[in-house]
């Protein structure tokens, strides 16, 4: 069954002329330093360069913290230095769109696509569903989509040749992600140590960086632009982190935790996104 998944795997690579990821390393200079960055300045001094090739490090952080923003940069600073790039996709979220607006180089990304599921955490959650996603999956079914994501990640892995590999699971609930067996993660990376990709995790909370990865924890708060009002303005009237049906979101302040004990590389680090007029 491995091999069978294997070949449908390198069928994709060559329908879509990414290949190379099965014979060849990365161009020459591609992987120089054995990081790679993610190109916002502030972000890469505290990373020493950018997060590590041959190790699994993750974003995590609640809904709305900038994970997936992040992740997207990544990518696109990736795609932009001639890198392929894969993205397994465990609950189908990610929006093409907002891809190509990061600067993501959609012929360079291998997008693995999941089920639209997730768990349904309360009642409300039920009644939010959108077009198209299951909402409240059965336990049994979450497990399986995730089993599958994993699955494909080590086959994407084992391919090799790709600078960033990410699988998204930030939509899984805490507890059943912890459901997974801890050698899950000790399998990801001895498939990926040694080799010049950066393999990334997304999650709600720290779950299985490697020895030498890092765990960026994420936070943000939100600026809204609208009438002025007597509370949550900034010093240019601009109302901080309050909304109303006659605001528009004017940008988002995102603080990144960088932890690594390793590396000696804790500290916060601000990234301010503007939004496009």
């Amino acid at each position: 069954m491995t091999k069978q998944a294997l070949a449908v795997l390198e069928d994709a690579l060559r329908a879509r002329k990414l290949d190379r990821t099965l014979t060849s390393a990365m161009p020459p200079g591609k992987g120089d330093g054995q990081v790679a960055p993610a190109e916002l300045s502030e972000l890469d001094a505290s990373l020493q360069g950018g997060l590590p090739r041959g190790q699994l490090s993750e974003l995590v952080g609640p809904p709305s913290s900038g994970r997936t923003t992040l992740l997207l940069q990544m990518l696109a600073a990736a795609t932009r230095r001639g890198e392929i790039v894969a993205l397994v996709d465990t609950f189908d979220r990610l929006d093409l769109a907002s891809a190509v607006a990061a600067g993501v180089d959609l012929d360079r990304l291998l997008w693995i696509r999941g089920h639209a599921i997730s768990e349904a955490r309360n009642t409300g959650d039920q009644s939010r569903g959108s077009a198209g996603i299951s909402r409240g999956g059965a336990p049994w079914l979450v497990d399986r989509t995730i089993d599958r994501a994993l699955k494909a990640l080590n086959l994407v892995l084992q391919a090799g040749g790709f600078g960033v590999v990410a699988i998204d699971l930030a939509d899984a609930s805490p507890a059943t992600l912890h459901r997974l067996p801890y050698t899950t993660w000790l399998r990801v990376q001895r498939t990926v140590e040694g080799s010049e990709t950066a393999c990334v995790l997304v999650a709600p909370q720290p779950l299985g960086r490697s020895a030498h990865g890092l765990t960026l924890i994420l936070d943000s708060r939100t600026q809204w632009a609208g009438q002025p009002t007597d509370t949550g303005l900034n010093g240019s009237g601009t109302a901080v982190g309050v909304s109303s049906r006659s605001d528009r979101l004017a940008g988002l302040d995102v603080t990144v935790r960088v932890v690594s004990p390793r590396r000696r590389v804790d500290g916060d680090v601000m990234i301010a996104a503007t939004a496009s007029q």
